[in-house]
């Protein structure tokens, strides 16, 4: 099995920031993000790595970043590793993005154009999500008529708060919280439509926006396995729930397990491991025609 990077430690440079994910360092007024190959499911990391993962997700949201840079700009600046030591350089090659430092807006926007996980929940208790009216009878996994706009705010610990677009309009103001929605629809609608062409169904992705130069642009990762919930077109079949392109295999098998989802979590066994690094390469490779 490949090389797996856990941990990325820096000496040369200021940790700002280790996230479930990604290691992230302060260069003054840029942030180097680091994705590394680690893995987390309900909110606790797992032990073991995944070959490959942070490639991945850097390659798939350089690619996206560049796609939807029409739509509204974002935080990438031109990479350059010159400046540190060769050791280190090899360490974050093809992981790493260069990002101008934002105020970061405290809130999730979510798109959805699938009725699944946590919006099927509250479609069956309520017929809406998040505040929005949907018709009645719809499957699990069934296509929206239209994509729907459903923020939530981050929370620090625990779970991301739902919210309607109104709370969202109280929280960052009307002028904001209407280009958040425009820009987060338009995002979805050209990578889905792009997307599906090549196999793949976004079935729900989240955006994050920063103030930068006194506007709001991307931040963040984009249209990743880790933001988004990718299904095969193919195989898709409303009704039930649907194989995706991420660690749903991995959480899959720790959900079988006598665990509490507490930490610390379990170890996963090398053909977990290996399967799930398959599905975030078939995602990548499909996504950007590579055979």
């Amino acid at each position: 099995m490949e090389d797996i990077v856990l941990n990325t430690d820096l000496k040369s440079l200021k940790l700002f920031k280790k996230g479930k994910v990604r290691d992230i360092y302060d260069l003054d007024d840029k942030l180097l993000i680091v994705a590394t190959d680690r893995i987390s499911a309900f909110d606790v990391v797992i032990p073991n790595g995944i070959p490959q993962k942070g490639r991945v997700l850097t390659t798939l949201s350089l690619f996206w970043f560049d796609f939807c840079q029409d739509i509204i700009a974002n935080h990438l600046m031109p990479l350059r590793l010159t400046f540190l030591p060769e050791q280190e350089r090899k360490l974050l090659e093809g992981r790493t993005m260069l990002v101008k430092k934002t105020n970061p807006i405290p809130v999730e926007c979510i798109v959805r154009g699938y009725l699944s996980g946590s919006a099927w929940k509250e479609y069956q208790s309520k017929g809406s999500v998040s505040g929005i009216k949907l018709p009645p009878g719809l499957q699990e996994s069934e296509k929206l008529p239209e994509p729907i706009f459903t923020p939530s705010t981050k929370a620090q610990t625990g779970h991301d708060i739902n919210i309607t677009f109104d709370e969202l309009q109280n929280l960052v103001g009307s002028e904001l919280a209407s280009k958040l929605r425009q820009a987060s629809l338009k995002i979805y609608l050209k990578a889905s439509d792009y997307a599906e062409k090549r196999g793949i169904i976004i079935a729900d992705t989240k955006f994050e926006f920063g103030i930068g130069d006194g506007e709001a642009i991307l931040i963040d990762e984009l249209l990743t396995p880790d933001s988004s919930r990718f299904w095969s077109k193919e195989g898709y079949k409303p009704g039930k729930p649907q194989p995706s392109f991420d660690k749903q295999f991995a959480r899959d098998y720790l959900n079988g397990l006598e665990w509490d989802k507490t930490p610390p979590a379990p170890e996963l066994p090398p053909e977990i491991i290996e399967e799930t690094s398959r599905k975030y390469l078939e995602a990548c490779n499909r996504l950007l025609d590579r055979g």
